[in-house]
C-alpha cells in the first residue's frame, strides 16, 4: 500500500496543450519568445517522456495557464524546432492518443520537422501517438496503410476513441533571423 500511495504523488490529474512561435536574431531568445507566446515562459520546464496517465483530464489552455505559478517546476512533453534558414518552413507538433477506457494510459508524441505544413505535421504526430500506444497495447497495425485506414483499424479494436494534436509552424523570414516553434503538453498536478 505504501508503494501505491507514493506512486500517485507525481501522477498528473490534468493536462493542457499549448503552442508558440518566436523570432529573434539569436536562437535562445527566439526560444524564449516562443515560450512566452505559449504562456509558459515563467516555468522551470522539465521534459518528460510520452505517457498520458490514466484518468488524466484535458483542460483548456486558459484553464491550464491559470494553474501556472512563476518559477514552478512544470512537467511537459515538448516538440521544438528552430532555424534561421531564409524561407524555410518549420513545424513542431504534439500528437495525443487517448484510449476509450479512462483507467488506461494514453500516449503523447513529439514531432519536429522541416518542410511540413501544420496539417501534415499534426496528422503525422497523431499517427505516431496512435502507433506507439497500439504497440504498447499489443495491437498490430499495418505499416503500409494510409493514416485514415490505420485510424479505422485501431478504432475497430475499440482501444482508442480520440486523437488530437497541437501544432505550430512558421516560415523563416528573408532576413535570416531565428524562428522557434513549439508544441507543448503541460501536466497539472492539482
Amino acid at each position: 500500500m505504501l508503494f501505491r500511495s507514493r506512486k500517485k504523488l507525481l501522477v498528473p490529474k490534468r493536462i493542457f496543450f499549448t503552442k508558440g512561435v518566436g523570432t529573434h536574431k539569436t536562437e535562445l531568445r527566439s526560444f524564449e519568445l516562443a515560450l512566452r507566446d505559449a504562456g509558459i515562459e515563467k516555468c522551470n520546464l522539465v521534459n518528460v517522456s510520452s505517457i498520458l496517465p490514466p484518468e488524466c483530464k484535458v483542460a483548456s489552455r486558459n484553464e491550464g495557464l491559470k494553474e501556472i505559478v512563476p518559477g514552478m517546476l512544470t512537467f511537459v512533453v515538448m516538440a521544438r524546432c528552430s532555424s534561421n534558414e531564409p524561407h524555410r518552413l518549420i513545424a513542431a507538433s504534439i500528437g495525443c492518443a487517448m484510449p476509450s477506457d479512462p483507467n488506461a494510459y494514453g500516449y503523447l508524441s513529439e514531432h519536429h520537422t522541416y518542410g511540413q505544413s501544420e496539417k501534415v505535421a499534426g496528422d503525422f504526430a497523431e499517427e505516431l501517438a496512435v502507433s506507439m500506444l497500439a504497440s504498447t497495447l499489443g495491437i498490430e497495425i499495418s505499416e503500409g496503410k494510409t493514416w485514415d485506414e490505420r485510424k479505422k483499424e485501431i478504432r475497430i479494436s475499440d482501444a482508442i476513441v480520440r486523437t488530437s494534436n497541437v501544432t505550430q509552424s512558421a516560415v523563416i523570414g528573408p532576413e535570416g533571423n531565428y524562428s522557434t516553434v513549439l508544441g507543448v503538453a503541460v501536466f497539472i498536478f492539482g
